[in-house]
C-alpha cells in the first residue's frame, strides 16, 4: 500500500534539498566567480573602444596613403589636394550653411524616392513568390528592366515628367526597385516547404502562413535587397542631380566644383555621401536585423 508523504513534510523535504544545493554550491564556486560573471563596466568599455578602433583602422590607413601621395608631389596639388585642405572645404561649406542646404535636399529625394522603391518593390516581389501568374507576367519584364544603368532610363524621365525633383525622385525609385523585387522574390521562393506544411498541418491560414512564416523566412534576403537597392539610389541619385537641372543637392554641387577645379569641394561631397550611406546602414537596416532576424537566430551577428 502506497502512503501518500503529508503537505508539511514534502515542504519540509523540499526546503531541505534547496538548502543543501545552495551549501552544495558555495562550497563548490567560490564568490568571485559570480562576481566575475556579470560583465564589469570597464570591460564594455574596452571592448566599446576596440570596436571603434577597428572600424577607423581602415579609414586611417587610407588617410595616411592619401596624405603621403598628396604631400610627395605625385600629382599636382590642384588635382590632388591634401586631407587639410578638404577639411577646410567642409568646414568652410558647413559653416556657411551651403553644405547641409545640399545634403538636406539631397536626402530628401533619396528617402521619398527609395521608400516608393522599398513598398513597391517588396509587394511586387512578394506577389511573384506567392503567385505563379504574377511571376510569369513581372519576372521577364524585371529581367530585361534590370541589366540597364540607371542613367540609361534618365534622358527618358527627364522627357517625360520635365526638370526638377518629380523627374529625380520617380528615377530614384524605379531604378532601386529592381534589386529589392529580385531579392524578395527569392527570399520568397527560398522558405522551405516544410516550414509551410507544418503551419498548415496546424491550422495556420493564409494570413497566419504570411506573418509567421513567408515573411520571417524571407526576411534576411529582404532586407540584402534593400541594401543593394539603397547603393542604387544612391548612385543614380547623384548621377541625375548633375543632369535634371535641380537647384540644390550632392551631385549638383559636386558637378559644379569640378568646373572650376575645385577638388576640395568635390571630396567633401564625396565625404558627406559616404557619411550619410554608412549612417543610414548602421542606424536603420543594421538596427532592424539586429532586431529581427539575429535575435530569431536566423543570421549570426
Amino acid at each position: 500500500m502506497l502512503v501518500r508523504p503529508c503537505g508539511w513534510a514534502l515542504s519540509f523535504r523540499t526546503n531541505w534539498h534547496i538548502q543543501a544545493v545552495k551549501a552544495i554550491m558555495h562550497d563548490v564556486v567560490p564568490a568571485d566567480v559570480t562576481l566575475a560573471a556579470a560583465p564589469s563596466r570597464k570591460s564594455s568599455w574596452e571592448a566599446r573602444w576596440r570596436i571603434i578602433a577597428r572600424t577607423a583602422f581602415p579609414f586611417l590607413v587610407v588617410g595616411a596613403l592619401w596624405e603621403v601621395a598628396a604631400h610627395a608631389g605625385l600629382f599636382p596639388p590642384r588635382l590632388f589636394p591634401p586631407l587639410e585642405n578638404v577639411a577646410s572645404a567642409f568646414a568652410r561649406l558647413t559653416a556657411n550653411g551651403i553644405l547641409p542646404h545640399h545634403a538636406f535636399d539631397t536626402v530628401l529625394r533619396l528617402l521619398i524616392g527609395f521608400g516608393l522603391a522599398a513598398l513597391v518593390g517588396v509587394a511586387t516581389g512578394i506577389a511573384m513568390g506567392r503567385s505563379r501568374r504574377a511571376e510569369d507576367i513581372l519576372l521577364p519584364l524585371v529581367s530585361i528592366g534590370a541589366p540597364i544603368p540607371g542613367l540609361a532610363y534618365a534622358p527618358l524621365f527627364l522627357l517625360w515628367f520635365g526638370l526638377g525633383n518629380v523627374a529625380v525622385v520617380l528615377l530614384v525609385g524605379f531604378v532601386s526597385a529592381f534589386p529589392i523585387i529580385f531579392n524578395t522574390w527569392t527570399g520568397v521562393k527560398a522558405v522551405k516547404e516544410i516550414w509551410v506544411r507544418s503551419a498548415q498541418a496546424m491550422g495556420a491560414d493564409d494570413r497566419r502562413l504570411f506573418r509567421h512564416v513567408i515573411l520571417p523566412g524571407a526576411l534576411p534576403y529582404i532586407l540584402t535587397g534593400l541594401r543593394l537597392g539603397l547603393a542604387q539610389a544612391w548612385r543614380i541619385l547623384v548621377g541625375v542631380e548633375m543632369l535634371a537641372a535641380v537647384p540644390w543637392g550632392l551631385g549638383w554641387m559636386i558637378f559644379g566644383a569640378r568646373e572650376f577645379l575645385n577638388l576640395d569641394v568635390m571630396l567633401a561631397g564625396v565625404v558627406v555621401i559616404g557619411a550619410i550611406g554608412l549612417a543610414l546602414e548602421k542606424l536603420v537596416f543594421q538596427k532592424r536585423e539586429n532586431f529581427t532576424v539575429v535575435r530569431w537566430g536566423m543570421l549570426s551577428a
